[in-house]
């Protein structure tokens, strides 16, 4: 397991992974996919404190905060509604993914579930660092529970010209045969290429059906951090007492024979 950090909300400081420090481009993956507040959404206190870190880090980087939506309001609109601008230095910029050039990913795990390759932003591989901010969200796919944090973030990085199914708004395709199975391939394709991972559980989300945008809200109080999104959402899960995703073990399994 990576280092882990798990610190009340009021005192998190998010601690930036070497790769960060006097980098020249670093690229942040926050979960803003949707016009709603956290918990659907990362918090900006925490967003703007991982930003804030990341600038002392590498005072001259250019930070891309990288999304794509899951629904038909624009970024621009999404990130406008939340404040996100108004944490904005010169140096950063937001970029929608689905905009931005892309190129085929190889997935690495020996048996892929679906995907031999997925396409993702080329930005992903011209960075020094990658973060994935996540919220702490439960849903039901399929009568079963699925637990995103910040692994399943990565979904608003595939291009939906590629992914959509009857719906053009969000990702169809990668909900087939199940989002845990094609976690693994997302893991493998781009996932660990990540240099860090932040889940918000400050407020936790509860979804009583597959909707990720309407639910219950709990406290919870905690902000996870560290280098690695399997052990982050691990440590996510083990602290609020949800079951750990079959997809997380099933990911350490492969990992465990590179």
């Amino acid at each position: 397991m990576s280092d882990i950090s798990t610190a009340p909300t009021a005192t998190f400081v998010y601690q930036p992974p070497a790769s960060a420090y006097d980098a020249r481009h670093i690229l942040v993956k926050p979960n803003l996919g949707y016009p709603v507040a956290a918990p659907v959404t990362v918090s900006m206190g925490v967003l703007g404190n991982v930003l804030r870190s990341l600038r002392q880090a590498s005072p001259n980087a250019i930070i891309s905060i990288v999304e794509g939506v899951c629904s038909p309001v624009s970024l621009h609109d999404i990130a406008s509604k939340h404040g996100l601008y108004g944490l904005f230095d010169d140096g950063m910029e937001l970029l929608d993914a689905d905009t931005l050039p892309l190129i085929e990913y190889p997935n690495l795990a020996p048996t892929p579930v679906r995907f031999k390759t997925m396409w993702a932003p080329a930005l992903l591989q011209q960075v020094d660092c990658r973060i994935t901010v996540g919220t702490f969200k439960r849903t039901i796919l399929k009568d079963k529970p699925l637990i995103s944090a910040s692994l399943k973030n990565l979904y608003g990085l595939f291009p939906r010209s590629k992914y959509h199914a009857r719906s053009l708004n969000s990702r169809g395709q990668l909900h087939q045969p199940s989002v845990p199975k094609i976690l693994q391939d997302v893991y493998f394709s781009i996932g660990h290429l990540f240099n860090g991972a932040v889940v918000d559980a400050d407020l936790r989300f509860i979804s009583p059906d597959w909707k990720p945008d309407r639910g219950q809200t709990i406290e919870f109080g905690k902000i996870f951090s560290g280098t690695d999104p399997i052990s982050v959402d691990r440590a996510a899960c083990i602290a609020t007492g949800e079951t750990i995703p079959d997809y997380l073990d099933a990911i350490e399994r492969i990992k465990a024979i590179f």
